[in-house]
């Protein structure tokens, strides 16, 4: 278990955390930084290509470390936590890929707050949340992805998301000192955060959740929530989730079903028939046919409905043609 960060006020100045040492030593990391890492079995797509360099770090310490070799290399920074929103590309990812997956842990404090580290399962939050009668994670129980992952998308379902709960974020900035942004500061928005235009690293979330609840009919509630998501969702075959962002007024699964692109396919790739904001991998697709897809279902909905379905998934790394 991680160890839960030392505040530091959003007002006053970046002092550097005493608790953790400095990272101009980068002694033990030529056994936690590997290369050539193949990336697709770490999302939930199952394509992509090899991380140029990867590691899994599993204390603030550890990440600190990596962020500040590949800082010192001159070399880009991707994060990955459940890899359950990514496409990367066939090419793979130049420069250090660090998982955040082993920095776990969780406490329970006072009054109905929170504190996890950003690798810890959403699920897994929903469902302890659930059994305390600790209310307002119940949406969360059928995402597949992580805090930090969580924070950054603003991840969110059943018309909830985490800006509802988020009290504050604890993050490294670019040269790895660590303070907080509260909520007002991450600058929330559908599916967004500052956090994703910022070379900012989460290291654990503050969540504020409504206590006193009985577990059994919040644990009921989270279920119906987890059960509702598998029948109205294919989650049968490997996909990122949800492609697309919702564009005003329409969902746009229902704008790429008016266009004709449900269950259409390119390569291993399909559109979902049962939900066509799913792109499924259905006989050993490439990234390249699932951004193929991506690249039709705009295509066609800019067309008939003159609306640009911007996408939800992060796309990563050297494709043919940008999306």
């Amino acid at each position: 278990m991680t160890t839960a960060p030392v505040i530091i006020l959003r007002d006053s100045p970046r002092t550097p955390d005493p608790s953790l040492t400095s990272t101009s030593s980068f002694a033990g990391l030529s056994g936690l930084i590997q290369s050539g890492i193949p990336l697709a079995p770490l999302t939930t797509f199952r394509v992509g290509g090899k991380a140029e360099w990867y590691c899994e770090p599993h204390t603030d310490l550890e990440l600190r470390q990596c962020l500040g070799w590949a800082r010192a290399e001159g070399i880009p920074v991707t994060l990955l936590g459940a890899g359950s929103n990514l496409l990367i590309s066939d090419a793979g990812l130049r420069g250090l890929v660090i998982n955040t997956r082993r920095l776990r842990g969780l406490q329970l404090l006072e009054g109905g707050r929170i504190w996890a580290a950003a690798g810890e399962p959403l699920v897994n939050l929903s469902r302890v949340a659930a059994k305390q009668g600790w209310q307002g994670l119940e949406w969360a129980i059928g995402i597949p992805g992580t805090v930090g992952g969580a924070v950054v998308m603003n991840a969110g379902a059943h018309a909830y998301a985490m800006s509802d709960v988020l009290i504050e974020a604890h993050i490294l900035d670019e040269e790895q000192e660590l303070y907080r942004l509260e909520r007002e500061d991450l600058h929330f928005g559908y599916r967004r955060s500052r956090l994703q235009q910022s070379p900012w690293t989460v290291t654990g979330v503050t969540l504020q959740l409504l206590p006193g609840g009985d577990p059994a009919q919040v644990q009921l509630a989270t279920q119906c929530n987890l059960n509702q998501r598998l029948n109205s969702q294919p989650y049968h075959l490997p996909s990122c989730g949800s492609v697309f962002r919702n564009p005003e007024p329409y969902p746009a699964g229902w704008l790429i079903e008016q266009v004709g692109l449900k269950g259409y396919r390119i390569g291993g790739a399909q559109i979902s028939e049962r939900h066509a904001n799913f792109i499924l991998n259905c006989d050993q697709a490439t990234a390249t046919d699932i951004h193929h897809l991506i690249q039709l279902a705009q295509e066609k909905v800019s067309q008939q409905w003159s609306l640009l379905l911007e996408p939800e998934v992060r796309i990563l790394g050297q494709f043919d043609f940008p999306s």
